[in-house]
């Protein structure tokens, strides 16, 4: 089978020849992974089985430390976090401000050149187009998360505007993206905590939900899958998310959802992930990670997984331990 085959057979639940799986890396844990291995080229060896692009446009520094994005959001970058950062100043102070606040005009130029590359990528991988931060998290990049959590209860048709605004958007992005080949659409929104969602069940129906629904429903329309991220425990609406289109779920944390929950799920979401960078790569020997990554691939015997870290490997992970994950992963025949 080829990787993009694999990918295939995990979504439809069908039993692959082994176990296909994808990661990605903070920079300062690939930094690290090339000082340890010496290998420059060490993460260009890892047989991901998924290749994606990234339809939101990069972040241009506006002085050291700090990065603004294509929505004028300004990250600080000077703290722990290098990779994302936090918002320095919120540009919807109060809901009146969305009159007249135009979110940017999409980049087609950008968009078409992305899709083109995905469409060339060399290999067999499952091709993914991807999409982050795009609805709750860009809406409360601009608003603040109280503030847009308040507004939910408070001012709930300015956040059906934004909203709404905002998926208008994205949806000219995702019908740029559909004049491609490739097999899959990812939208990254992080909806969960560690027990439950930010905004819990009521809100999500009332202010996501049917957002998600357009994109999702334009997504499978065309064809394609439909992938969500998102880090937390969101069990509560994942089969509702499925009834409006959603094929695979990353991340899957084990040390919230359990192996067994997967099965709620089988015939109905895939998930990706199963690796915890939570509770066990930062912390176990490279023998314990190995009998971690061989128990997940064990628990789904009959597909329905795309194996990898619960999210892009943190800086405190010894490169030991990602070796030894990989070992696993790469010599399960």
């Amino acid at each position: 089978m080829t990787n993009r085959e694999r990918v295939l057979a995990a979504l439809n639940f069908e039993k692959p020849d082994y176990t296909p799986y994808a990661m990605g890396f903070t920079q300062k844990m690939a930094e690290k992974l090339i000082a340890h291995t010496g290998d420059p080229n060490v993460l260009s060896k890892i047989n991901n089985h998924i290749t994606s692009v990234f339809l939101s446009k990069p972040q241009t520094e506006v002085r050291p430390g700090y990065d603004r994005d294509e929505f004028g959001v300004t990250w600080n970058k000077t703290g722990a976090d290098k990779d994302i950062g936090v918002v320095d100043v919120y540009l919807l102070e109060k809901e009146e401000a969305l009159n007249g606040f135009l979110l940017p005009p999409v980049d087609e130029a950008f968009i078409r050149r992305e899709m083109e590359a995905l469409a060339a990528a060399p290999g067999e991988n499952f091709r993914m187009a991807s999409l982050g931060f795009s609805l709750f998290e860009r809406a409360w990049t601009l608003r603040g998360m109280e503030n847009l959590l308040c507004d939910m209860v408070g001012e709930p048709e300015f956040v059906h505007e934004l909203l709404g605004k905002i998926t208008a958007r994205n949806l000219q992005i995702i019908d740029i993206a559909l004049e491609y080949d490739f097999d899959g659409f990812y939208f990254g929104d992080d909806w969960g905590q560690q027990r439950g969602l930010i905004m819990g069940p009521h809100h999500w129906r009332t202010f996501l939900k049917p957002y998600l629904a357009q994109m999702y429903g334009k997504v499978r329309a065309a064809g394609k899958y439909v992938c969500q991220h998102s880090c937390g425990d969101i069990r509560e609406i994942l089969e509702e998310a499925h009834e409006i289109g959603l094929n695979m779920y990353q991340t899957f944390q084990p040390e919230i959802y359990g192996y067994g929950y997967s099965e709620k799920l089988r015939g109905k979401v895939t998930v990706w992930g199963g690796i915890s960078t939570q509770r066990d790569l930062p912390y176990k020997t490279p023998e314990e990670v190995s009998a971690v990554t061989k128990e997940l691939l064990a628990a789904f015997p009959q597909g329905g997984l795309v194996a990898g870290p619960t999210h892009s490997v943190p800086g405190d992970v010894p490169p030991e331990n990602i070796l030894a994950m990989l070992s696993v992963l790469e010599h399960q025949n």
